[in-house]
């Protein structure tokens, strides 16, 4: 084989464009952001460490000349030396002397150009590792790193120095055969550089194939890995090809094994209706199930009647999972393992096998299900006076689509319309409640695609939640929050059995005190200081004020990334965000493996049962929680890919949009029209030099102090849709 190659731009955006010339200043290419010039000349020191220059030498030595650079080099080279970064030697020049100090830990790609880090194993903070100084690192690798010297106001950064243990990582992408040398083009923003593939580790994977690669060996000095083709996956561009290619690509299982399958079809129906589970029937209760039109699994009903002391009673129906799937059996422990349903733009890739989500657990119209239920009586302003938990048996009487259901609150004529109607008045009323105690109002909208039969998408437009959505949800949240309020709270001088519980921590209070100054820039004030519920009430006056504004998705993203993410664990803290002193997930066991640990806790403690091993569900909770981030990472790589597949007929095309990121590599905007995102290189801001302001989410020109901000307008045009990167590149008009 021919060793020649030359692999492919990692970067983002679009390909560097040839030298030009302006009045006074000739660039070699675009302007690059301050932050990235100031890396450039760091790498230049670093690399030449104890050898002065002067800043003539390194605006030569790292590409950029002219009088606007020469200047914008000569005031970093001296922000550098006022932050004793380097040396001053006499006459003009500088150099650097590199510390000494090391540290052992794990090696982190997060995703996105140069977004490296490093993880102490002292348990200190992260330390940030530029692209140039990752020495062949991959993600998960322990490594030995150099500190640098410190920047005032700046986080730590190092580089790595030695590569100690290498883990195993698999990488997906399409195979390039040239001249009998072949080469995996790597779709990972978690691996800079293309893996060079042997003959023997070929396979028998084609040119244009899409395949899975291990690395088998990475040896110091080389710019490529070396790894093995471990599957095929199918040919590159074919839409059952590209969709597998995202689970792969986030360690997510495309096929389901069929020895769980077949266990599966072996279940007998009538085994969840055993007398042990003691059920309740409710056949004869009006029963309803609302979910979006495309669903197959429904794991979630409503019953609804009135009761003979003129109270109302509402039951909270669940698909009894667990009557079906026992603990450690092999179609439990292939649950655990996913821990989720994935949902990709254009299918949905289920926890359990298809004869359970969809037929057996699924509580279909028309016919006989087992369920999980919470039963609920109410007065009529939505008082909670009694509630049961109970296995029951139902029969849905109607299946709706959120659309149908929404057609009869608005028009009040309809199927089942005086339960529906019912229904909504005392969500609404239990909405309300919640609000007034202080649970946070985000109401985000999502993307919704039209697909055609060969999955390629033909519309696409942002969909918000009607009311319909919200009765189903505040039902949901009821149930949810009373189950974990059973089990969580304990009688006075009991201690709470071990139990599962989603939970969401306070905001950070920096990122608290961050938002507050940046909105006052706008007029309003944010109490950061003070009670959490006097905070979340802040909060939802901030969110209240802004709407209708121009202001308004700016202000809502902003503090949206201001709250913590919320996860599974066994040490209740409660959910800040919904205000619930205790919560977990009890709604939804056909999709999530959480539900069904809380469905068998609940029959067990009900039961009589012992207290249950605390680190043995702790572990499982990390790892549904991990899944969970896993799964949503790959939902929104099905949805970049879907929305550059629909934009690729719209090259050239201008549209209204909105900042909705910004990064020192440039800015990310968002299509109103069609909510479509892509990315303005820094490279295409060619009037000045930008530097990315991280406290106050612009780019600001160096020179002419102009500003692009998280939230602007700006008017773009579709420049590239690149299916390969999922990525859109736009340029702004």
């Amino acid at each position: 084989m021919s060793s020649k190659y030359i692999p492919r731009s990692k970067a983002p955006g679009r390909k560097a464009r040839k030298s030009r010339s302006a009045a006074g200043n000739d660039f070699v290419d675009k302007m690059p952001s301050i932050t990235r010039l100031r890396g450039k000349i760091m790498e230049y020191f670093r690399e030449h460490p104890n050898t002065p220059v002067n800043y003539k030498q390194i605006a030569a030595a790292i590409g950029v000349h002219g009088d606007v650079a020469y200047e914008v080099v000569s005031e970093l080279v001296a922000s550098l030396s006022d932050e004793k970064i380097i040396q001053r030697s006499g006459r003009g020049k500088y150099f650097y002397k590199a510390p000494s100090k090391s540290l052992e830990g794990i090696f982190r790609r997060t995703g996105g150009r140069g977004h490296n880090s490093f993880v102490p194993d002292d348990g200190g903070a992260p330390i940030r590792i530029a692209e140039r100084n990752s020495r062949n690192a991959m993600d998960g690798d322990r490594v030995v790193i150099q500190l640098h010297a410190k920047r005032r106001g700046t986080a730590p950064e190092g580089e790595v120095v030695q590569v100690i243990e290498r883990v195993e990582a698999n990488f997906v992408g399409r195979l390039e055969v040239n001249n009998g040398v072949a080469f995996l083009l790597t779709e990972s923003n978690k691996l800079a550089n293309d893996i060079f593939i042997p003959d023997r580790f070929v396979r028998g994977a084609k040119d244009g194939d899409k395949v899975i690669v291990r690395v088998v060996e990475w040896k110091e000095g080389a710019k490529n890995p070396v790894g093995e083709v471990i599957d095929v996956i199918g040919r590159a561009g074919e839409n059952d090809t590209e969709m597998h290619a995202i689970l792969a690509e986030f360690g997510l299982p495309y096929v389901y094994p069929k020895e769980v399958e077949e266990a599966a079809d072996r279940i007998d129906e009538q085994s969840a209706y055993d007398p042990k589970y003691n059920r309740e029937d409710f056949r004869e209760v009006p029963t309803l199930t609302i979910d979006p039109k495309e669903a197959k699994d429904f794991d979630d009903a409503l019953s609804y009647r009135v009761l003979e002391d003129g109270n109302l009673e509402v039951g909270v129906h669940i698909a009894d999972v667990t009557a079906y799937v026992h603990d450690n059996d092999i179609i439990d422990k292939e649950a655990q393992k996913r821990a989720t349903s994935v949902y990709l733009v254009d299918r949905t890739v289920p926890m359990l096998p298809e004869r359970l989500c969809n037929d057996l657990c699924s509580l279909r119209p028309n016919e006989d299900r087992p369920a999980f239920s919470v039963i609920f009586k109410l007065d009529k302003e939505a008082k909670i006076l009694d509630y049961r938990i109970v296995r029951t048996v139902i029969h849905s009487d109607a299946r709706l689509a959120y659309e149908e259901a929404q057609a009869v609150i608005e028009g009040g004529e309809g199927v089942f319309k005086d339960e529906i109607l019912a229904l909504n008045a005392l969500a609404q009323k239990l909405r309300a409640e919640r609000f007034a105690n202080n649970a946070i109002d985000f109401d985000r909208s999502e993307l919704k695609f039209e697909i055609d039969e060969a999955g390629k998408p033909i519309a696409v437009k942002s969909v918000v939640s009607k009311e319909a959505n919200k009765l189903i949800e505040e039902f949901m949240l009821l149930a949810n929050r009373t189950v974990a309020r059973h089990i969580g709270k304990a009688e006075a001088g009991k201690k709470a059995p071990v139990f599962v519980y989603r939970v969401h921590d306070l905001p950070d209070p920096e990122k608290l005190q961050n938002l507050s100054e940046f909105v006052m820039r706008f007029g309003y004030k944010l109490k950061y200081m003070g009670t959490p519920s006097a905070t979340a009430k802040s909060i939802n006056a901030l969110l209240d004020a802004v709407q209708g504004k121009p202001e308004e998705k700016l202000v809502e993203t902003i503090t949206i990334r201001t709250m913590a993410k919320a996860t599974y664990t066994v040490d209740n803290i409660g959910h800040y965000g919904l205000g619930f002193e205790y919560y977990t997930h009890f709604t939804s066991p056909i999709r999530r493996h959480p539900d069904m640990l809380v469905h068998r806790l609940l029959t067990h403690y009900l039961a009589g049962g012992k207290n249950v091993d605390k680190r043995a569900y702790e572990q499982m909770c990390e790892h549904d929680s991990a899944m969970e981030n896993t799964a949503a990472q790959a939902e929104r790589a099905s949805i970049k890919y879907k929305q550059v597949e629909y934009m690729m007929d719209r090259i050239g095309q201008e549209y209204e949009g909105v900042i909705s990121g910004v990064t020192d590599w440039g800015l990310y905007v968002e299509i109103i029209e069609n909510g479509c995102e892509g990315l303005v290189s820094i490279r295409e801001l060619d009037d000045d030099y930008y530097e990315f302001d991280v406290k106050n989410y612009c780019l600001r020109g160096f020179h002419k102090k102009k500003t692009y901000s998280l939230g602007e307008k700006v008017t773009i045009r579709v420049a590239d849709a690149d299916l390969e990167r999922k990525q859109l590149d736009f340029t702004l008009v």
